[in-house]
């Protein structure tokens, strides 16, 4: 059973930093899309970040680019998001994701930026 564990989230000022982790469990990685997703309150879920587990590549949503770091380490499995230059339009419960035919989430971790 694939298990993916977020944490890592809390309260920070405008301009602040946060930096997410994901421990991944369950199965050999290799192959799968990782990404964080989050939602703010009344809006659907959205894509943030992505990197492939193997080959290490990158894809960022335009409004976190040049802000947001996604990286791995395979030997810890772990996935990481850095978060800096925070904005209170980054307020949401972030989500982990593995993809690979099928979607596995995390619990999410909340993430409030005040102004």
């Amino acid at each position: 059973q694939v298990q993916l564990v977020e944490s890592g989230g809390g309260l920070v000022q405008t301009g602040g930093s946060l930096r997410l982790s994901c421990a991944v469990s369950g199965r050999t990685f290799s192959g799968y899309a990782m990404g964080w997703f989050r939602q703010a309150p009344g809006k659907e879920r959205e894509f943030v970040a992505s990197i492939s587990w193997t080959g290490g590549i990158t894809y960022y949503a335009d409004p976190v680019k040049g802000r947001f770091t996604i990286s791995r380490d395979i030997a810890k499995n772990t996935m990481y998001l850095q978060m800096n230059n925070l904005k209170p339009e980054d307020t949401a419960v972030y989500y982990c994701n593995a993809r690979l035919g099928v979607d596995w989430w995390g619990q999410g971790t909340q993430v409030t930026v005040s102004s």
